[in-house]
């Protein structure tokens, strides 16, 4: 007799589209829900922890509130959807038969995890950490009439941005349980830089240097006043770059700079901190008798008066020039600018002297070229009236080089080119304005013009404007008697007062 055949016949438990009896996520029952919707169910569910609250501690009690939607939180393991949906149809028979009959017994619960956008967390730590963020304020000195007073440094304190994503990332995807939480935020700290011991040793000049700004006018002297306030009192540790740039700009009337005369591819014209450049050569010489270490240097575009060639150091915002030094010694120094009614202005570096009392620092310039402008240039201005005449000086051309000479007990000992410098030649020039109503006024001046010598035009347009000055006073003359005798026409008439 044959052996009979066992036949399995699976329960049906909910039909093909529906999830099964007894299937959950978390504590919401899922039974006879199609996938859409039980998708729907379970991201109801996750949204409903979006207003959470999340508190991120960060500096000395400050912090950042936010709320967990912010964070970019979602349903993290969205498969669990997919093994809930197939649950007793997906695999063997016996698997299936198998699954089916458990839930008769047990119900099958999954659980949500919640994830959450790296870049969100990042973003925020990084737009709102900065106000707690306390910079290390370094031990400074201060020059007085009874030598240097030591100002205490500040530890400085911030947030670790990296570190502190990765923390509330970390906490949030392993440790978060849907509630109102405080994370605390990685803050590391900054030693500040000096010790009373070092600085207290600072008293040695280094190098000083002295320029004249006596022939300058109220605008620029009060501008090389203001550029040599905002440098003086600067403390330097080894290894620190100091940018003139950055300690004296921006220039504007804001930061105390006034419009005065500076130089422009090639012309002198005015503008707010004209004159700086002298601050940062007489700043430029001091270092180098200190012997500190030059990083950057300009010269001018044209030649200046109060150093000799290739002794300056010009700055401007236009080009992107800039002045940079590094104390490369081993120990901190001082910056001291002062000014004077004498219209002096002194730079003087102070630090701990190691150099052999013997040695003597001493830097020369030599003019390898100088080209004389051997031409005048004169412009006509169709907007200036006749009589108007600006002239701008003439500069020579020069190339140049600065040597540092080491001398011994008197001896020379080595000699170092410094640095290179040229400066560009221009010629004399003169701007003349030719409008006038006066047909023979204009064609005189042109004439004038066309003799290409800046002294007839000068001449021929003094006499005018002396002439149009001399119109416009006896204008006003009559101008002033014509309204006195108005005033006095005006008395006579009025009605005698009231009795």
């Amino acid at each position: 007799m044959a052996a009979a055949l066992s036949v399995i016949t699976l329960p049906v438990y909910a039909g093909e589209d529906k999830i099964q009896t007894g299937i959950y996520v978390n504590d919401m029952n899922l039974s006879g829900l199609s996938a859409g919707e039980a998708r729907d169910k379970v991201n109801a569910y996750v949204d409903s922890f979006g207003d959470a609250q999340i508190t991120l501690n960060a500096v000395e009690g400050g912090t950042i509130s936010t709320t967990a939607s912010e964070l970019g939180l979602k349903w993290g393991n969205e498969s669990i959807l997919d093994e809930a949906a197939n649950f007793g149809r997906d695999g063997d028979v016996l698997r299936c038969y198998k699954e089916l009959k458990d839930l008769e017994y047990k119900n099958k619960v999954y659980k949500v995890e919640f994830e959450f956008d790296k870049n969100k967390i990042r973003t925020l730590i990084e737009e709102n950490a900065d106000q707690y963020n306390q910079e290390a304020v370094n031990a400074t000195l201060v020059k007085t009439e009874d030598g240097f007073k030591i100002t205490e440094g500040q530890t400085g304190v911030a947030v670790d941005v990296q570190a502190s994503t990765n923390a509330v990332y970390d906490h949030l995807m392993a440790d978060w349980n849907g509630e109102n939480c405080s994370i605390d935020l990685v803050v590391t700290t900054q030693e500040p830089k000096g010790s009373e011991e070092d600085l207290a040793k600072v008293k040695d000049v280094l190098g000083t240097f002295t320029t004249s700004y006596s022939t300058s006018g109220g605008a620029r002297s009060g501008n090389v006043v203001n550029g040599c306030n905002l440098i003086n009192g600067t403390t330097l540790y080894p290894g620190d770059e100091f940018s003139a740039y950055e300690a004296v700009s921006p220039f504007s009337q804001e930061n105390g700079y006034y419009m005065a005369a500076s130089y422009l591819n090639g012309q002198v014209v005015d503008s707010l901190g004209g004159g700086i450049c002298q601050v940062t050569t007489t700043l430029y010489n001091a270092v180098l008798l200190s012997e500190l270490e030059v990083t950057e240097r300009y010269n001018h575009s044209m030649i200046v008066t109060y150093v000799d060639p290739s002794a300056d150091a010009a700055i401007a915002e236009s080009s992107g020039k800039d002045f940079k030094f590094k104390n490369n010694l081993e120990y901190p120094v001082y910056i001291e600018g002062i000014t004077t009614p004498e219209k002096q202005v002194t730079f003087t570096i102070y630090g701990v002297e190691t150099r052999d009392s013997a040695r003597e620092v001493a830097y020369e310039s030599v003019i390898l070229e100088k080209t004389v402008p051997d031409t005048e240039v004169i412009n006509v201005d169709e907007g200036q009236p006749v009589g108007y005449c600006s002239v701008q000086s003439a500069h020579i051309g020069y190339k140049a080089q600065l040597w540092k000479v080491v001398r011994e007990n008197g001896v020379e000992v080595s000699r170092e080119q410094i640095n290179s410098s040229s400066y560009m030649k221009t010629p004399r020039s003169a701007t003349v304005g030719v409008a006038s109503p006066d047909e023979g006024a204009r064609n005189a001046i042109l004439a004038a013009v066309a003799t290409n010598s800046i002294d007839e035009v000068k001449a021929v347009a003094g006499a005018y404007k002396a002439a149009a000055d001399a119109a416009a006073a006896q204008a006003a003359a009559d101008a002033a008697a014509a309204q006195a005798a108005a005033d006095a026409a005006a008395q006579q008439q009025a009605p005698p007062p009231a009795q």
